[in-house]
């Protein structure tokens, strides 16, 4: 097997308001970082065949100020986070080529020699979101096949498209709308990152520095502070993760528990299909990081 070395990876830092407002945005996506009101990060690791792979993530917040002289301070560094955003969604959309919706308030994207895919929350109504990308994607030459489904709180669509076969998953939690968008490539996977056959793989990873538990059902995997942390940035990283880090299972609708230090538990449902591989990672504040690897 060819062993990967890592590109540029990017180290996690903090950005106050006097510094955003010192420095270009666009610099601030330099690294990993932190606004009030948006975290990010991305890495690149490349191998002896020049096959790049490149992970992306962004977590927004959206506090509100208790007073007008709050407020009032909040503004430049709000201003400053929009421009962020926007920035990461410039970038984010050069390298993978998917869209993301107005609004998103997670996001994560993975491009690699035999997927590209892009993992979305965001508060917009599952209706707006699949106009959106049934519209953006059209525009793309994406051939919607039949037997989409659809319903209000969920929907499924293939597409077929020149690079690959794709497809979008929608569906509606609680205040919001999941995305998973993916298409795979042509590009061979290692056996590190494959599941097993009409079974589902789910890895799991730690970015934080406090310990962190998974509950995957009733099945919980306990989590030491950055364990797995770099899963998703190439198939020998997740090759290399330690069995205990990972679970394989029936295709179908699962809930996800993250208890992180210091945070509130996050909960989701996520409903995986056979033959995928997925990463999970805890993010900033606990917050779950899904990343389509396979």
């Amino acid at each position: 097997m060819k062993r990967r070395t890592p590109g540029a990876l990017l180290v996690g830092g903090l950005i106050v308001a006097a510094a955003v407002l010192e420095s270009p945005v666009a610099a601030s996506l330099g690294q990993e970082g932190t606004t009030d009101c948006i975290q990010f990060g991305w890495s690149r690791t490349s191998d002896s065949k020049t096959n790049v792979d490149t992970t992306w993530w962004a977590v927004r917040g959206h506090n509100t100020p208790d007073n007008l002289a709050e407020r009032l301070l909040s503004i430049p560094v709000t201003v400053a986070a929009r421009k962020a955003g926007a920035e990461f969604e410039a970038r984010l959309s050069q390298d993978i080529g998917l869209p993301l919706p107005e609004g998103w308030a997670l996001a994560t994207a993975k491009n690699s020699p035999h997927t590209t895919s892009v993992y979305v929350e965001t508060p917009r109504d599952l209706a707006a979101v699949l106009d959106f990308y049934r519209s953006e994607l059209g525009k793309r030459g994406w051939t919607e096949n039949e037997d989409a489904v659809i319903a209000p709180d969920r929907a499924v669509i293939v597409f077929t498209t020149v690079a690959g076969p794709a497809l979008l998953r929608l569906s509606r939690q609680g205040d919001r709308t999941i995305v998973d968008l993916s298409r795979h490539k042509f590009g061979r996977a290692t056996a590190g990152i494959l599941p097993k056959p009409a079974q589902v793989r789910l890895m799991l990873g730690n970015k934080t520095d406090e310990d962190a538990v998974i509950t995957v059902n009733e099945q919980t995997i306990k989590l030491a502070a950055h364990a797995g942390e770099k899963l998703a940035h190439s198939d020998d990283a997740a090759g290399e993760l330690p069995d205990s880090q990972k679970i394989d299972l029936p295709p179908g609708k699962y809930k996800v528990t993250i208890n992180a230090s210091g945070s509130a538990p996050q909960q989701r449902e996520f409903e995986v299909a056979a033959n995928e591989t997925w990463g999970l990672l805890v993010g900033p504040d606990g917050a779950p990081l899904p990343i389509r690897l396979y």
